[in-house]
């Protein structure tokens, strides 16, 4: 094998990718900023037991482990940025109100999350701490809605569940861990079959609840059906209606509801969505509201905070979206004037990009799209259109 083979489902980004993922990044970074989200930088790499505390066996799965030669200990490299975030929050900033926090950099996977996937995604997302109400499941997902529109997508739809309504119907029953995995992969599979066959011993309410969960999915008459099959329990009416109130609220994008939709189960603790664009293989943000994240970080009751956010991998998004026009910029011939580095720095400060032709290379590819050029003329640098 040559040595310059990289690993599978891992890839180099190569200029006219990266210079797009940047620009987007950029967008999107300063979209949340636009709503007050202050950006933190978590490192890549941390005690295994400090990367993992809180997520469950799927986040273990897909991290890559290693040795630390200089204290012994094993380190994780992260497969999720969103757990980081929440030790921040509890651990680091310790604010007893409302925390906005936003994030961009690589996770690592063990293994690729769909078939074609990269091992390497560019995470980015946002959280809000500290506010319990559907204000900001709302304030969320008008967040992650902005942020593809400002990757230029249209079209976009967005897809509503609660994990409150599996939960609930699951709760109420004395299942193993081995069979509450089992019923959520069925779900999420729409197996009628399997949850009939797992519920079988269940009580009739809750079994019935569950196999209707199978056909739970569709336009805003879902929660109707849902308020007429499923048990009317606290938990499930509160969370129908605040999906009812939630939809209502989104404007520009189509709605729909998967009420058996139960992936992320041991994460997520209420309201979560996924967003689709036309042509996206799959969904292009993820999001939710996962309670209590921040309470296994410390000894403090306190850091029990409520908290919602959502990511997105923006080396998918990058595919799934028009690439952005070249940013025009100026030739410059190569010399050793005074004055032509004067004009050329000059330029570059008023935020030009001016590039330096060397000697030998004034027939190559143009990959900054110059549509103008330094030229001299009556002993001054002046720049012509091409």
């Amino acid at each position: 094998m040559s040595a310059w083979v990289l690993p599978d489902h891992i890839a180099d980004v190569l200029p006219s990718e990266a210079r797009h993922i940047e620009e987007l990044r950029r967008e999107l970074l300063d979209t949340a900023r636009g709503y007050g989200y202050e950006l933190v930088m978590p490192p890549l790499l941390e005690h295994l037991e400090s990367l993992l505390t809180g997520t469950g066996e799927a986040l273990d799965l897909q991290t890559f482990k290693l040795v630390d030669q200089l204290s012994g200990r094993t380190l994780g490299l992260r497969a999720d940025t969103t757990p980081q975030v929440a030790r921040i929050d509890a651990h680091l900033l310790g604010r007893s109100g409302l925390t906005r926090l936003c994030y961009c950099g690589p996770v690592l996977h063990t293994r690729p999350a769909r078939p074609h996937a990269t091992r390497e995604p560019l995470q980015l997302g946002a959280e809000i701490y500290g506010h319990a109400g559907p204000e900001a499941d709302l304030e969320i997902l008008q967040l992650a809605l902005d942020c593809l529109r400002a990757a230029r997508l249209d079209n976009l739809q967005v897809d509503l569940a609660d994990a409150r309504i599996v939960n609930s119907l699951l709760h109420a029953e004395a299942t193993s861990d081995v069979m509450r995995h089992d019923i959520h992969a069925a779900l999420a599979i729409k197996d009628g079959s399997a949850i009939a066959r797992l519920t079988s011993g269940f009580s009739p309410a809750n079994r019935d609840g569950l196999r209707a969960l199978v056909d739970l999915y569709g336009d805003a008459h879902v929660l109707d059906e849902a308020v007429k099959c499923l048990p009317q329990t606290p938990a499930i009416l509160d969370a129908l209606s605040q999906l009812r109130w939630l939809a209502g609220q989104i404007l520009g994008a189509a709605i729909s509801f998967d009420l058996g939709d139960s992936r992320g189960y041991a994460y997520y603790s209420g309201m979560r969505f996924a967003i689709y664009a036309k042509g996206a293989s799959d969904a292009l943000a993820r999001g939710g509201r996962y309670d209590g994240v921040g309470a296994v970080f410390g000894h403090r009751i306190d850091r029990d905070r409520p908290a919602v956010g959502f990511s997105l991998d923006l080396k998918e998004l990058v595919s799934a979206v028009t690439p952005l026009a070249l940013r025009a910029a100026i030739r410059a011939p190569w010399s050793n004037s005074g004055n032509l580095h004067s004009a050329i720095a000059a330029l570059r400060g008023r935020g030009e990009t001016v590039v330096c032709i060397l000697p030998g290379h004034e027939s190559e590819v143009d990959e900054f799209h110059c549509d103008r050029e330094l030229v001299e003329a009556a002993g001054q640098w002046v720049v012509q259109a091409l």
